[in-house]
């Protein structure tokens, strides 16, 4: 993938925004904005070494946001043409006239506004010059590392490699505008194995922004076989309470509840356990978590949110205290406060390990319970906190795996869960916006068999 793939130079998207702004403004609007964006990629897959998808994607488009005082109405196109950008324009404006007023509508506050002059290269930007042959080879490379591990590896679900790039560029009538290019390259197999009455299937990637930073094929697939062979001839666990351990990959989805639970759409709407929860103990004090938007390379790293808000670092939770929310400027409003800088969502978040060692080092502190290394369905109630997942994972005695287990029922509350955290590691999954090692909790009720 080239340079020359897009379209659009990042000076004629935001020639693009401009020419809307002015025509927004000369059909009466007060107040507007605009995000043009044009993306491309490439995804590869085989299956049992045969390639079974090439696809190539090409999209792009613009939305516009127009403001007529408290009124609003929004129109996108994917359509560039002059004719077409004005009827955007048009049809917004038609909206926004038979909108009811919202007091809490409107653009980002402009003190807040991102200033160029503070810009700084984030590096997240790395186009993939592979051609079509050689991501066949290398989701070959993927795929047959996995299926080698072991003979009782029967099937595949394959292996694959994507590349994407963006360019992106927003802009608003308080004179904000920015601009820039992303790019996000991934490499997964996923394999079944069989063995005696039992069947299983796992899988394992790698993702990032360079494709330097990519784990190499073969040890993604290798990962992928070796985890779907040892779940093979799982067992049931008996119904009880345990100390819990989350793998580091799963681990991830508590922060995504605490997130979730003090957003501002969660808070304004009422729905969140942790209502009115700033500067309370939401958590274990052991646990802090910083958010950093800057960091190198970084999936969620950005100098400025979805309304050009400039971003900030800042400790989350400090010693299991809730230092901040995730707002925007709408929900800000509705909630008497300032935006955050999170249209859009979290930046890079930060979890600080507790105890050295990895994954070994928690499960001697466990000593006896449950290891997770998948959970299943959605079952969090994010008004009450009640937290109930199917999962599978291994037994763990003394410290030592035992054997795998499945079909069994995890349940408790997250207020409870986040609350009695006993340990965080430093094995920490890198390959996405949250940096987080494996969680030791006290105990969960598991519902397995009688």
């Amino acid at each position: 993938m080239s340079e020359q793939i897009f379209s659009y130079s990042e000076s004629d998207l935001e020639n693009i925004v401009g020419r809307m702004l002015d025509l927004a403004s000369s059909g009466g609007a007060t107040a507007a904005e605009v995000d043009v964006s044009e993306s491309c990629g490439q995804n590869v897959s085989v299956r049992l070494a045969e390639v079974e998808t090439i696809e190539y994607n090409r999209d792009k488009g613009v939305s516009l946001t127009v403001y007529i005082g408290q009124k609003k109405g929004h129109a996108s196109t994917s359509d560039f043409s002059d004719k077409a950008l004005a009827d955007t324009v048009a049809a917004a404006l038609n909206i926004a006239r038979y909108t009811a007023e919202d007091d809490c509508a409107g653009l980002a506050d402009p003190a807040l506004l991102f200033n160029p002059a503070n810009a700084r290269d984030l590096d997240l930007y790395h186009p993939w010059a592979l051609p079509v042959e050689r991501a066949i080879d290398i989701a070959r490379e993927c795929e047959d590392a996995a299926r080698s591990v072991d003979a009782r590896i029967s099937n595949s679900e394959g292996g694959s490699v994507s590349s994407h790039v963006s360019r992106h560029c927003y802009a608003n009538s308080n004179g904000f505008v920015g601009s820039q290019s992303t790019s996000r390259h991934s490499l997964s197999a996923a394999v079944v194995a069989a063995g005696g009455d039992s069947m299983q299937r796992d899988y394992w990637y790698s993702s990032a922004r360079h494709p330097d930073d990519l784990l190499a094929a073969a040890e993604v697939g290798r990962i992928a076989g070796e985890r779907t062979v040892r779940r093979l001839d799982g067992r049931r666990v008996k119904t009880g309470q345990y100390p819990v351990l989350f793998e580091a990959p799963v681990a991830g989805g508590l922060l995504s509840s605490l997130v979730q639970a003090v957003s501002g759409g969660s808070l304004y709407r009422k729905s969140s356990f942790l209502m009115d929860s700033l500067g309370t103990q939401v958590a274990a004090p052991m646990l802090n978590v910083s958010e950093d938007p800057f960091v190198l390379r970084g999936l969620a790293s950005g100098c400025y949110d979805e309304e050009g808000v400039a971003t900030q670092q800042r400790e989350l939770v400090s010693n299991g205290v809730l230092q901040g929310y995730f707002l925007g400027s709408y929900s800000a409003r509705k909630l008497g406060m300032q935006s955050t800088g999170h249209a859009g969502g979290a930046h890079n978040l930060l979890v600080r390990p507790t105890l050295s060692g990895g994954l070994p080092a928690l499960l001697q502190r466990m000593g006896t319970g449950l290891l997770i290394t998948e959970l299943m369905g959605h079952g969090v109630n994010m008004v009450t906190g009640d937290y109930s997942r199917g999962a599978s994972g291994f037994w763990v005695e003394n410290g030592v795996v035992a054997y795998p287990v499945e079909e069994f029922t995890i349940a408790g509350n997250l207020r409870d869960m986040l609350l009695h955290i006993d340990a965080i590691g430093d094995d920490i999954d890198r390959r996405g916006s949250r940096y987080m090692g494996s969680v030791l909790l006290g105990k969960m009720m598991v519902a397995g068999e009688a």
